[in-house]
């Protein structure tokens, strides 16, 4: 302990430098967070009014699109399998 004593003894703060310094980071950590919840409040009611617009809700297009990967992927598997058990 009476190394680290000797080492800093000359290192002083101003400490109302310091304050104003904290108080300032504070400040702006608030406006930070303030405009962060702004930010994601906006984006998320625009979210929502591109949902309310689509001509079909998300789980439609989303049930669709299944339905086409399942399609795709049984006429690939029936022509590989066409493939492998022809003379060739």
């Amino acid at each position: 302990m009476a190394t680290n004593e000797s080492l800093f003894s000359g290192f002083q703060v101003n400490r109302s430098l310091l304050a104003g310094g904290v108080v300032l980071t504070g400040i702006g950590a608030a406006l930070g967070a303030a405009g962060t919840v702004m930010m994601c409040a906006a984006l998320a009611t625009a979210g929502r009014n591109w949902v309310r617009g689509m001509d079909a809700p998300p789980s439609v297009i989303a049930h669709r699109a299944l339905h086409g990967a399942k399609a795709a992927s049984t006429a690939g598997w029936e022509a590989w399998r066409a493939e492998q058990t022809s003379p060739n």
